[in-house]
């Protein structure tokens, strides 16, 4: 199979109506414990975008600038192209019969790519949900602080029945790595819910480092501490809200080949659902097949 073939296997088909979702398998150990060997990603907000409320601007300026007919385009866009395409027509003013129609965007995005006029993209934003990824993942997603919003599961607040692994490739594609991880989540699980058990004891028994006045923050005084023995291969569910320029930022570098495994993949997974729901603000990155059979992105314009 080619690798145009495989480029086209790769896209998501989304049904109409919903938003794109990568849904990764779930898997468990002997014991019932649950993990995951690959990240889920689903888009779970886009721009909502309403151009009318613009007539009255546009009404104001000479009528024969043709202004006012500007909304009619005929031609839809999808929302975050309509929201960057107007900011970057704004700029000029350019809202008369001799703009750049929405039938002719694709080159008029190419231009924008070219010139490094990246600042219009940063008014669309696009939120993810991903999960099936490590703690040890997010570490280096924070990173990602300029356009860039998150929030993640508390360990603090959540643990007990909701804990879930994430196994890394390199022990997934080998028998023995992949027994001795199944062994260690289940061992961490066992360990970590015996710690839970006896810190509550203590609780009850008045140690005063566990003391709290409130329900939520007794429990939270026993996860505090009993978190500290779980490792960074725990999942680590988190919500990212990125706008478009910060999204292909993160796209270029952590979808290259010099990314660290996991958080190229899901980089890979998310330009795979970017791409349906922006695809004339990301048709510029191609999909790099790499030596170690996963997947890659590359960019002529990494600096927009």
């Amino acid at each position: 199979m080619s690798n145009k073939e495989n480029d086209r296997n790769l896209e998501i088909k989304t049904p109409e109506g919903f938003l794109p979702v990568v849904n990764p398998e779930v898997f468990e150990t002997k014991n019932g414990l649950v993990y995951l060997q690959s990240p889920g990603v689903a888009v779970i907000s886009v721009p909502a975008v309403d151009l009318r409320g613009l007539q009255g601007f546009l009404d104001g300026f000479p009528v024969e600038l043709g202004f006012s007919d500007f909304l009619k385009d005929p031609t839809p866009l999808p929302s975050a192209e309509t929201l960057c395409k107007f900011a970057g027509q704004l700029c000029y003013e350019s809202f008369g019969p001799n703009r750049t129609v929405n039938e002719y965007a694709v080159k008029y995005f190419e231009n924008i790519m070219e010139s490094g006029h990246g600042s219009v993209l940063e008014h669309a934003n696009v939120t993810m949900l991903w999960w099936g990824i490590s703690r040890s993942l997010t570490h280096e997603l924070v990173r990602h602080r300029a356009g860039f919003g998150f929030s993640q599961v508390s360990q603090r607040y959540v643990g007990g029945k909701t804990l879930r692994f994430v196994e890394r490739p390199e022990y997934a594609g080998d028998p023995y790595l992949h027994q001795l991880f199944e062994d260690r989540i289940d061992r961490t699980q066992q360990e970590y819910e015996a710690m839970t058990d006896y810190l509550v004891a203590k609780q009850k028994d008045g140690t005063e480092i566990l003391g709290a006045e409130h329900k939520t923050d007794l429990r939270k005084k026993v996860r505090q501490a009993a978190r500290s023995l779980l490792p960074n291969e725990t999942e680590a569910p988190v919500v990212v809200t990125a706008n478009v320029r910060a999204w292909r930022h993160f796209l270029n570098t952590r979808g290259s080949e010099h990314a660290e495994t996991e958080i190229r993949r899901a980089a890979f997974e998310s330009y795979r659902c970017l791409s349906r729901v922006a695809p004339l603000l990301f048709g510029d990155f191609k999909v790099v097949h790499l030596p170690d059979g996963t997947h890659g992105l590359s960019t002529p314009f990494p600096k927009v």
